[in-house]
């Protein structure tokens, strides 16, 4: 899976850019905050969430890490995928959507674009306790790691139930540990390959 890159931005948009890393050029998905700190020609480092669909693969960047789990954070909540995080974050500072959950303020999250006010309000209840912003230092607890959420998120979209998803996860997580593989070290590619057939013996 790839989680961080590293090179030179050779294509700046508002809501992309293309970073060329060792000759090969990743198109990478923004916020536009991020995309006007970027500089053509220089060299940058983005924290990246792959998100898998059946007929694509794509690439949301984030200049620090922690906007990287607030957006994989974001994607739990029933209803928003990852063009709607990243809309989120384009509108809210982490700080002040922490705050909004935490305050159980509707009005100012149903302003962010695609949320509207039973999608703000759904999230309130979803990530309260998930979230939370104390002074300057926002904490955050994802009960599930980045990838299995976004393998869940991929085999759904397939037409998996969630409980078939998770039979599936279940089943691969299993026979990795038996092989002494970490999951998180597989590509995403290779885990949802794998998945799909636990999930047709499963079935």
């Amino acid at each position: 899976m790839i989680s961080l890159l590293r090179g030179s931005v050779r294509y700046i948009s508002h809501d992309r850019a293309v970073i060329e890393v060792q000759g090969i050029g990743y198109s990478v998905l923004l916020t536009s905050t991020t995309s006007a700190s970027l500089t053509m020609g220089a060299e940058v480092i983005l924290h990246t969430s792959l998100v898998v669909r059946e007929d694509s693969l794509t690439l949301f960047g984030f200049l620090d890490e922690e906007s990287k789990s607030v957006f994989e954070l974001l994607q739990t909540v029933s209803g928003v995928g990852p063009k709607v995080a990243l809309s989120i974050l384009g509108a809210l500072s982490i700080e002040d959507l922490s705050r909004a959950i935490a305050q159980e303020n509707v009005g100012v999250i149903e302003k962010v674009p695609g949320i509207g006010k039973k999608g703000a309000q759904r999230m309130i209840l979803e990530l309260k306790g998930k979230m939370q912003f104390g002074g300057t230092h926002q904490s955050m607890a994802v009960h599930q790691p980045a990838w299995r959420e976004q393998l869940t998120s991929a085999l759904v979209s397939l037409g998996f139930t969630p409980k078939d998803s998770d039979s599936a996860i279940n089943a691969l997580v299993s026979r990795l540990h038996n092989e002494g593989v970490e999951p998180s070290s597989v590509d995403m590619s290779e885990l949802l390959k794998s998945a799909l057939q636990n999930g047709k013996s499963t079935r």
